[in-house]
């Protein structure tokens, strides 16, 4: 203890040690109370990410059910399910309470709630390494750790689904040590909340509930006596109740059915539907190919090095004397919670490598590993501390080596706002912005286009400034802001364009006159013009020119399309000065959409898009198309202010495609009323598709969202959390799948690849059509020939045939009324577990259908094929039956396993 510098009364070194003491016990709050208020600072000035609007609808979605506005699982979208509404529900109510309207203050208060439990989750995190290491000075260490991570203490503001789910984690965590020391009812039932809030938030936090239980049951094992064992299962069973019902309370969707909303989640977590190609180390790939160290690369490239020295350190020193004494480890409570830390921090990871689960963005799925990677991390600094001390060296110059790590990453964290959520340390080469801008993803949430926008208003002090931009992206600036920026139109030209740097365009590869933010992430450039590229910008783009038009145009409209490869180049000669800015793109619908790596739930596009530029009086745009695009190509251009002309659908690049809905018109019956769409089906082996097609369509008909319910021939063919609904509901807004050209509402939509047994299609209640695909004759006539010249399996009215996991009905000499009753047919299973619970209890499937739709009439015989289901069967019974009068026909067929 060093003596004072000098000498002070007694009663002011009396208060002196009164506010030291005072500081001492409550440093942890202060440090949490000053981050606080930085935070009500910052909140405002992080950008609007594209998944705000799909986060707010899930407390929409899950309000509504509450209410009673929807009455079936099925009704709403998935993510209403997979995703909580006990973060985002509290956020809409208080928004609504609060009478909020504009955009920039719902977006402030959405941010600073949710910082706000950011810091209460380093609170518990402080709380807790205090209680482990018994060190105030450590247990303030991960409290540092735990908010000064600059991908997450961005991702704090911005991200209302990871972000809650590391808070609740740490939470969780406390709550979980707390139950275990106190050893008391009320101790689990609070951890059993807290649980169940965790589980809510995300199905994986199940793994803690199953923590508790196995570190329960090794008290159980280790108990002496009847009274503690009684202890023990009360507190167990009281914990996982008060899990369970906070889990059922607070999820609407479970309330008619838990079993169902449970398997839900846990399928829709490790069966995600998003696949997104993704961008790692200069290659891309489809997240769910992506190779085993994708998530350590990202971990280890996007973490301080401070945390991952520490972490290592106490990692190692947690698990060696575990390893040398396992039984001793997991004898005592605080030997059990250390290895559950270190699981809680290596497992998950390595579970995600194993079973090549679809990750994407990083390793942001996997945020909440940082809680008790902060533990480790702060585990590892007491080691190093008492390690110096033994070696005879001051425990004090450990601790300013972690100070000054702090500070380095506290001066990063300032030097980077508001992007730290592009941070990378040293590991990666960061001396050439282009270099993580052409081998890593920067920003993906498109969120440093409100830095960009906040940066030109800077510039220009008072200007109204027209810059070409989403909309979107100025709804979180203020009202006063946004009334100095303009959109392009009206004959005037943007001052600015934003985008995100993209070597593949040569505007911005070549151009210099940018500003550039941290890393390249995001660009501002002046208008596309000759005067403002380099010459070798020019020369690029006389290069591209000379090569597509030795070519021909796959397309000619306002502008001619060429296509070479993967490029397209948009060229437009003798373009007017002043013709308004186009935004030239192409949607790229595939072949097979379950498997394109641009597919989200019942989206079965993507596009890109490109911005001209001018060479003289000639405009012209490249863009290119990546080398997993696969598919039919529409071709657009969007024109966001000519009213009725939104967008030009220029051609498919499978030519005849006009044709085929003339066709179509004079071969199919069009559906009543005077509001109605010509419909029809496209089939061409698996390329199958709906058209739509109406004239002189208006822009309101246009902008109506579109109906599309698909009925499959067998239910296994769906998810199956759709099995209850028995239909695949791929619902679509009409210009993400077509365009409107001179006043006609045309659009494609590519269908499924498995048999469709019907579709149901209409328009904001203006028009609804059934469908049923009719089998092609020469189908059928090959499906009859490959039939084996045995015995049929059982005869009837129809000789039936079990052939390739598929049941067949064949007449050889076959009328309409013939196949005019239905046919039921009903499986049973070998396992009635292998059934959907809905129909556990009748004990088998139920496959009824109509002729029609399984198969028709060729050369006088008539043929139909059901596909079975995978799974054993033990027996088939089917027929036909008329309604009210009974069966016609019936047999039984044994199925030999």
């Amino acid at each position: 203890m060093f003596p004072p510098p000098f000498s002070i009364s007694p009663q002011l070194a009396g208060i002196s040690r009164v506010t030291l003491n005072f500081l001492t016990v409550h440093s942890g709050l202060l440090v949490c109370a000053l981050f606080l208020l930085a935070g009500l600072d910052l909140a405002g000035d992080y950008g609007f990410s594209w998944d705000d609007p799909f986060q707010r609808q899930i407390a929409v979605g899950n309000l509504d059910y509450i209410l009673g506005r929807a009455d079936h699982i099925e009704t709403v979208n998935y993510r209403d399910v997979v995703y909580s509404a006990v973060i985002e529900l509290p956020l809409l109510l208080t928004e609504r309470a609060l009478g909020l309207e504009d955009y920039h203050y719902v977006h402030r208060l959405r941010t600073t709630l949710t910082h706000l439990l950011f810091i209460i989750g380093g609170w518990f995190c402080y709380r807790l390494a205090g209680r482990l290491f018994d060190n105030r000075l450590i247990a303030i260490l991960a409290l540092l750790l735990f908010l000064l991570h600059p991908r997450i203490y961005a991702h704090s503001y911005l991200n209302s689904k990871d972000l809650p789910f590391l808070s609740m984690f740490s939470i969780a965590l406390y709550l979980l040590e707390r139950a275990f020391r106190r050893d008391t009812v009320g101790a689990f039932i609070l951890l059993g909340i807290g649980v169940g809030l965790l589980i809510n938030l995300r199905i994986m936090g199940i793994m803690l509930l199953a923590s508790a239980l196995a570190m329960r049951g090794m008290d159980l094992f280790y108990a002496r006596g009847g009274p503690e064992r009684k202890q023990i299962l009360l507190t167990a069973g009281l914990f996982t109740l008060a899990a369970g019902l906070t889990v059922y309370g607070l999820s609407p969707y479970a309330w008619t059915n838990p079993f169902d909303y449970l398997i839900i989640n846990l399928n829709l977590t490790t069966n995600a539907l998003t696949v997104w190609p993704q961008l790692f180390q200069g290659k891309l790939i489809p997240s769910n190919e992506l190779p085993p160290h994708y998530l350590p690369v990202w971990f280890s490239i996007t973490t301080p090095p401070l945390i991952l020295l520490l972490g290592f350190i106490g990692t190692a020193a947690l698990l060696a004397p575990g390893l040398a004494r396992p039984g001793a480890a997991f004898r005592n409570t605080r030997g059990r919670f250390g290895l559950l830390l270190a699981a809680a921090f290596l497992l998950p990871p390595l579970a995600v490598v194993l079973l090549g689960a679809n990750q994407y963005e990083g390793w942001r799925h996997l945020y909440f590993i940082h809680a008790p990677l902060c533990l480790l991390a702060a585990g590892g600094g007491c080691w190093l501390a008492a390690a110096l001390a033994r070696q005879g060296r001051r425990r004090a110059g450990a601790y300013a080596l972690m100070g000054l790590g702090l500070g380095l990453i506290l001066l990063q964290l300032t030097q980077l706002h508001p992007l730290q959520y592009v941070y990378f340390n040293f590991l990666v080469d960061r001396t050439t912005p282009e270099h993580l801008q052409t081998r890593y993803v920067m920003d993906h949430w498109r969120l440093a286009y409100r830095a960009a926008l906040v940066e030109l208003l800077e510039r220009h002090p008072g200007e109204t400034l027209v810059v070409r931009a989403a909309p979107r992206h100025t709804k979180t600036l203020p009202p006063t802001a946004r009334q100095r920026l303009q959109r392009p139109g009206g004959g005037r030209s943007a001052d600015y364009e934003l985008t995100l740097f993209d070597p593949s365009k040569p505007e911005l590869a070549f151009n210099s006159r940018y500003r550039r933010f941290y890393n390249n992430t995001l660009v501002a450039v002046r208008p596309m013009d000759a005067v403002l590229m380099t010459p070798a910008a020019v020369a690029a783009y006389q290069e591209l020119y000379r090569q597509a038009i030795a070519g021909e145009p796959i397309s000619r409209g306002d502008y001619a399309v060429y296509r070479d490869d993967k490029r397209l180049t948009f060229i437009r000669e003798n373009c007017p000065a002043d013709s308004p800015e186009a935004w030239l793109g192409v949607k790229v619908f595939p072949h097979n959409p379950e498997t394109y790596p641009g597919f989200r739930g019942n989206r079965s596009y993507v596009a890109y898009g490109n911005y001209r530029v001018r060479l003289g009086d000639t405009c012209l745009a490249v863009l290119q198309v990546p080398d997993y695009a696969q598919g039919d190509l529409i071709l657009i251009q969007r024109n966001s202010d000519i009213p009725g002309q939104r967008e030009k659908l220029y051609s498919l690049s499978r030519p005849g495609w006009r044709e085929l809905i003339a066709q179509g018109r004079r071969n199919q019956p069009q559906p009543a009323g005077p509001d109605a769409f010509d419909v029809f089906l496209d089939q061409d082996g698996n390329r199958n598709r709906l058209l739509y097609a109406k004239p002189h369509c208006s822009l309101a008909e246009y902008e109506t969202p579109v109906t599309l319910h698909i009925y499959p021939e067998n239910l296994a063919d769906l998810p199956f959390y759709l099995w209850k609904g028995g239909l695949d509901n791929r619902d679509f807004p009409l210009p993400a799948y077509g365009g409107r050209p001179g006043g006609e509402c045309i659009a494609v939509f590519p269908l499924p690849d498995y048999p469709i047994a019907a579709i149901h299609t209409g328009q904001g209640g203006r028009w609804a059509v059934n469908l049923y695909p009719q089998t092609d004759p020469d189908t059928l006539r090959a499906t009859y020939a490959a039939l084996s010249a045995s015995p049929p399996a059982a005869r009837a009215a129809f000789d039936l045939y079990l052939q390739d996991n598929r049941l067949i009905y064949l007449r050889e000499t076959c009328a309409a009324t013939d196949t005019a009753a239905g046919f039921f047919l009903h499986i049973l299973p070998a396992d009635r577990a292998d059934l959907p619970p809905e129909r556990q209890a009748a004990g088998f499937a139920n496959l009824d259908f109509a002729f029609d739709r399984r198969g028709g009439p060729f050369d006088g015989k008539c043929l139909a094929a059901v596909a079975l289901p995978n799974y054993p069967i033990k027996e088939i019974r089917t027929g036909q039956y008329i309604p009210g009068q009974g069966e016609v026909w019936a047999v039984e067929l044994m199925v030999e396993q």
